[in-house]
């Protein structure tokens, strides 16, 4: 099978060139497009996954070799979930080569933290296929970069640390109300507030719930850290 030029120029981009270029093509095949004759990437995603935790564990273990399990799951969990697959994604211009149906394309398929993430896994299992572990951990560990290194301390999900936080101080768990949705239907704006009943609350904006939601409670629990200081 011969390549387009975009996924010829992607292999560039990635450092690794396919001896069974079909594994790409699937890879960046989507379901929205997919046929008898042109299969999709799901089960390529859900390998994909799996090669990725290995490859991460393995990396987190070696840059601490004295952190306990319970330091290194969050910083795991930060380094492999979805949105830190589509920002590698980003960064190797994934979204350029995926091939979607129309559905997607007109809502902005190509910017989705979800299309990304499954394409950055889906590729990693091609590579993984192609080539064998060697090749896939290779590839996670020069996209990734710094990450891995960088991870924070404490990477717990925003959500996870502020509700942890009120916990420690026998409050209920703080709720998330949306106060405003704006933007046009492809390219939506959520307006959420996160707010604890000893009357705290902060606000901020993302392009979905789970992002506002996020960003919402990191604020707060930024707020109540500098308060308990």
């Amino acid at each position: 099978m011969k390549l387009s030029a975009e996924l010829t120029a992607f292999q560039t981009r990635i450092g690794h060139v396919f001896a069974r270029p079909d594994l790409l093509v699937r890879a960046m095949t989507h379901s929205s497009i997919s046929s008898a004759s042109r299969p999709d990437n799901q089960r390529l995603e859900f390998l994909g996954d799996r090669v990725l935790g290995l490859v991460m564990a393995e990396a987190l273990m070696a840059e601490d070799k004295a952190a306990s399990e319970g330091q290194l799951a969050p910083r795991y969990n930060a380094l492999v979930r979805k949105e830190t697959c589509a920002a590698v994604a980003r960064q190797i211009d994934l979204g350029a080569v995926l091939k979607l149906g129309k559905s997607e394309m007109v809502t902005g398929g190509r910017r989705k933290d979800a299309l990304l993430g499954d394409g950055m896994e889906a590729l990693i299992a091609a590579v993984y296929l192609d080539g064998g572990f060697e090749a896939a951990h290779a590839l996670v560990l020069r996209l990734w970069g710094d990450r891995v290194a960088q991870v924070e301390e404490d990477a717990r999900d925003p959500k996870t640390a502020l509700q942890e936080w009120a916990q420690a101080r026998r409050l209920q768990p703080p709720t998330y109300a949306l106060l405003k949705r704006s933007g046009p239907d492809h390219a939506p704006v959520f307006l959420i507030e996160a707010q604890l009943d000893n009357g705290a609350r902060a606000q901020a904006s993302a392009g979905s719930k789970r992002h506002a939601e996020q960003a919402a409670a990191k604020a707060l629990f930024a707020q109540m850290e500098k308060n308990d200081g």
